[in-house]
């Protein structure tokens, strides 16, 4: 492809554009494509995109990035806008109209045909992250009474405007779904039988109005290519594809590593964000979290005397409230985790507050025999002791925190990542203190 973006680049400066037109772009993958078209020059993309058959402009168009969809969008004119939108595929435009400002948006609406611009409507009428936001209205249905070969021809009639042939409906004349069928089954059955002799009447189908996650995790249970979305009374509106799936999931995932981070998810991504985006979405959990470490502060400030007394109690600070912030860290992100891939279920909240109560235990064990061991080296038997049992606590208390933290927020309809780690560590921060002091008050006891 880099030869290639030279050729063409050299093409564009002497305004060879038929040569550009001929070079055969219905043999490259529209992935190669829409990144050779990114890697020129802007003045030179608007040239190449314009050159290139229109059907393959429409499918490179929709792997771009939002910023580079936007910058084309500018440089096209009302007419190559109107044709490029109309050879979008709906669930694609959608998408489009989603990321665009209202203004934008209602202007790219108006240089739509009727028939477009009903169907665009209909789509950006569903809840925002819907279902029915991400579905296609292109699929193939046919009938149960029809024969197998009647069935064929209807495909073979009907397949270039389908967003997909894996999966082939039946419907009554209602449009009700009655089943999913692969299209092998149909290809193998006996042309003369009907279509409902291969039905059995075994499908799962989605809400228009689930949440996309619905999406993404009825797709990877059932292990399917797409999905049926009906309406509240089973009437068959469209589907759902793998590859929109794939950029949910995706979506859902990045936005779980920015909360886990205490990052306000990035309504972009990382490249197309500004320097304004970027502090916004971080700023105020920085400042949340000041507020929460000053109670650390306030801790210290009461035990002040009793740090001036012991002054070995200071060196271990650090390595108290270190160990319990990454205890709780790793419990919060294991549990994250568990919750979001249905590994554990909410209701199971006893059971693995019972299972973490011992592996809490059986680290603090360890990590509690290891730090007495420093401890003891540094100040003596006593300050080992303290050391110890505090590292035992802290640890325990860290990873109960850690795992309970993520099935409390979800109990309250709230995303279990927002449980991140630099929340979990100045949560187990105030917590390790007090313990620490605590636990040096009870062994010292007079000598303080």
């Amino acid at each position: 492809m880099e030869n290639l973006k030279d050729h063409i680049s050299n093409l564009i400066s002497q305004n060879r554009l038929t040569e550009i037109r001929q070079l055969g772009w219905n043999d490259f993958l529209i992935p190669d494509i829409a990144s050779l078209l990114i890697s020129l020059e802007k003045s030179d993309r608007v040239i190449l995109f314009r050159v290139l058959p229109r059907s393959v402009a429409a499918e490179v168009f929709s792997y771009l990035e939002k910023e580079d969809r936007n910058s084309l969008l500018k440089a096209l004119t009302h007419e190559e806008t109107r044709y490029l939108l109309s050879n979008l595929r709906p669930d694609d435009r959608t998408a489009l109209f989603e990321e665009l400002p209202g203004q934008v948006t209602q202007r790219l609406l108006n240089l739509l045909n009727p028939d477009d611009l009903k169907e665009a409507r209909l789509l950006l009428g569903y809840p925002k992250e819907s279902v029915g936001r991400l579905m296609t209205p292109d699929y193939v249905a046919v009938r149960p009474h029809w024969t197998i070969q009647e069935a064929i021809n209807h495909i073979r009639l009907k397949a270039r405007n389908s967003e997909t042939l894996h999966t082939i409906y039946v419907t009554d004349k209602s449009w009700t779904l009655l089943d999913s069928l692969e299209l092998s089954l149909l290809i193998l059955a006996d042309p003369q039988e009907t279509v409902e002799t291969v039905m059995d009447h075994n499908f799962i189908s989605l809400s228009a109005f689930d949440h996309r996650e619905v999406a993404v995790k009825t797709m990877q249970k059932y292990d399917v290519f797409s999905l049926p979305v009906v309406d509240s009374d089973g009437i068959l509106l469209g589907l759902v594809t793998f590859d929109d799936v794939m950029d949910v999931a995706e979506e859902e995932a990045t936005e779980d590593f920015h909360r886990t981070a205490a990052v306000t998810p990035l309504k972009a991504s990382y490249r197309e964000s500004s320097i304004k985006d970027l502090v916004s979405k971080r700023i105020g959990w920085l400042i949340a979290l000041v507020f929460v470490s000053l109670l650390s502060s306030g801790v210290i400030a009461i035990y002040e005397e009793t740090l001036q007394t012991v002054i070995a109690l200071t060196v271990f600070i650090p390595l108290l409230l270190g160990s319990g912030g990454n205890a709780g860290a790793q419990a919060s992100t294991l549990m994250v985790r568990a919750i979001a891939t249905n590994d554990v279920d909410i209701s199971e909240w006893m059971r693995v507050f019972l299972r973490e109560l011992m592996v809490g235990l059986l680290l603090g064990v360890c990590m509690g025999i290891l730090s007495s061991i420093f401890g003891s080296i540094r100040g003596g038997f006593e300050i080992g002791l303290i050391v110890g049992l505090t590292m035992l606590a802290v640890i325990l208390a860290a990873n109960l925190i850690g795992v309970m933290l993520p099935f409390i927020l979800t109990k309250m309809r709230l995303d279990p990542a927002v449980a991140s780690n630099p929340l979990i560590t100045s949560i187990t921060d105030v917590l390790g203190l007090l313990i620490y002091f605590a636990v040096a008050t009870m062994v010292l006891g007079k000598v303080l």
